[in-house]
């Protein structure tokens, strides 16, 4: 089946085309598309309810299975109102750059003495037919925590700013060296399971007579 992944980020979308290669689906980016002129809303206060909000808005346009994620952003020792949230990008009213978001960032961990521990927590929203919609926020497809630090290694993929000063607890490598593949390893398993069930959620629904519209 076709599968359209409402995300304009490119490395996301080659990640989660590689978690979901076992799966008998064809998945589809924006950027082998016609028809996305703008941008959906991600007003909401929470992964789920942006997740939600971009699904919804890709599936007006094409009527077709298609699911979008989003995360938030959390640092343990931070206070509550400076956690980013589902705000990581935006900061002060702008939005940042990659290169920015690492020196902001790495600059809170400064603060924190160096390094801290972070989390992102994630959610998905699918949409298979005007019928069968399936929402998800577990901790399985947040990845666990990590270390964010102060000191930057070179980025090596676009879109995935924090990589450089994130840091896996138990290796000691960078994201960018490979620190990031326990993590990874955690957030396809739970992925996968989602989509699973989903998908046979869905063929179950048509098998005993509902139509997909």
């Amino acid at each position: 089946m076709e599968l359209i992944f409402g995300t304009g980020n490119h490395g996301k979308f080659m990640m989660m085309k590689d978690f979901l290669e076992e799966l008998n689906v064809d998945l589809i980016g924006l950027d082998d598309l016609a028809g996305v002129e703008e941008s959906p809303e991600e007003s909401g206060s929470t992964p789920l309810e942006n997740a939600r909000m971009k699904a919804e808005y890709y599936y007006r346009i094409f009527q077709k299975p298609v699911f979008s994620c989003d995360s938030g952003f959390y640092i343990h020792g931070l206070p509550e109102e400076e956690q980013p949230g589902v705000h990581v990008r935006n900061v002060g009213g702008r939005r940042l750059s990659d290169e920015e978001m690492t020196a902001y960032y790495s600059g809170i961990a400064h603060r924190l003495g160096g390094k801290c521990l972070a989390e992102y927590r994630n959610a998905i929203c699918l949409i298979m037919n005007s019928r069968e919609r399936y929402e998800y926020e577990g901790a399985d497809i947040g990845g666990g925590s990590f270390y964010l630090v102060d000191r930057a290694k070179e980025q090596k993929e676009e879109g995935f700013p924090l990589d450089c000063i994130s840091v896996d607890i138990i290796t000691g490598n960078y994201f960018v060296e490979g620190g990031q593949l326990q993590c990874f390893d955690s957030q396809k398993e739970g992925l996968l399971r989602f989509f699973r069930e989903a998908m046979q959620k869905t063929e179950e629904s048509l098998q005993n007579g509902r139509p997909e519209k």
